[in-house]
């Protein structure tokens, strides 16, 4: 399922085109959505050096040339966090237009991992459920917060 276009700190001007461009190039990302079987989920933050270091978003990275989304996942998730994923379920898909990068999110759920979590870039990570006691938030992460609570037919605050 895809959903509409959210568009991040809309104040902020967005990063130039190159010359001849008509449009910016869109950055293809896999997010997993670890959730343990008591339904809580893990957030990890940003490390410092990376746009929105310090911000809060479910671990995932960008997808190298001819990788599938589940690919790209199995690869990223092994890389930041030392796990070796089960299956990955396609979820939902959102665009979000970034300052610094329009982007693809593929979101999948996972349920099934082997080994411990290593925050191998310096980043920390929080195991969380709804509503989230970390901030701030990505926002690209804010709809995932939304429709994990419908899911859950939570009805109280899906960020903080």
């Amino acid at each position: 399922m895809s959903t509409g276009l959210l568009v991040a700190d809309g104040e902020r001007a967005r990063e130039d085109l190159t010359a001849g461009q008509s449009a910016r190039a869109v950055v293809d990302v896999a997010v997993g959505v670890l959730v343990q079987a008591d339904g809580q989920f893990l957030l990890t933050s940003r490390p410092e050096g990376k746009v929105y270091a310090g911000y809060w978003e479910f671990p995932g990275g960008k997808l190298e040339a001819g990788e599938s989304v589940e690919q790209a996942l199995r690869r990223e998730l092994q890389e930041e966090l030392g796990i070796t994923i089960g299956q990955a379920q396609a979820w939902k898909t959102q665009m979000v237009d970034y300052p610094h990068a329009l982007v693809r999110l593929h979101f999948c759920k996972v349920w099934a991992w082997q080994g411990a979590l290593q925050m191998r870039e310096g980043q920390s990570h929080a195991w969380q459920t709804l509503p989230v006691d970390v901030a701030p938030v990505l926002p690209g992460t804010v709809p995932v917060l939304g429709w994990l609570a419908e899911e859950r037919s939570f009805r109280g605050a899906t960020h903080g």
